[in-house]
């Protein structure tokens, strides 16, 4: 299923409260983002009925495969993207991060692929 770019952005977001924190609540969610809890309580809710979320009784929530899966692409994405544009172009760091959150829901395939293979060869 092809979720939105909102919708990509809350899974790269939870991934990273994962890895960082081990567990997320959506509070987390809303105070990483600067977003209200409401409009993160919805988003969780389409990303549950999307398959993509599991909500814990206790509050936790928990990637599903099909969500951990398209939060680590996005993240590669985001990652990969940003070090190109440090590497080749000499962007400041800060900079990359903030473009490469934008360009990496809109790339296409066969670009961000090429941008793998050119860091990779240089590495």
């Amino acid at each position: 299923m092809k979720i939105q770019e909102s919708g990509e952005n809350y899974l790269e977001t939870i991934l990273i409260l994962q890895n960082r924190n081990g567990s997320v609540r959506s509070i987390d969610v809303a105070n990483e983002l600067d977003f209200t809890k409401a409009s993160v309580s919805r988003a969780m809710g389409i990303l549950k009925e999307a398959g993509f979320l599991i909500m814990e009784q206790n509050g936790n929530l928990v990637l599903t495969d099909a969500g951990r899966k398209k939060a680590e692409a996005v993240y590669e994405r985001h990652r990969l993207i940003a070090e190109f544009l440090e590497m080749t172009l000499g962007i400041s760091h800060e900079t990359a991060v903030q473009d490469s959150c934008r360009i990496e829901h809109i790339i296409s395939q066969e670009t961000f692929d090429r941008m793998k293979e050119y860091i990779q060869n240089r590495a």
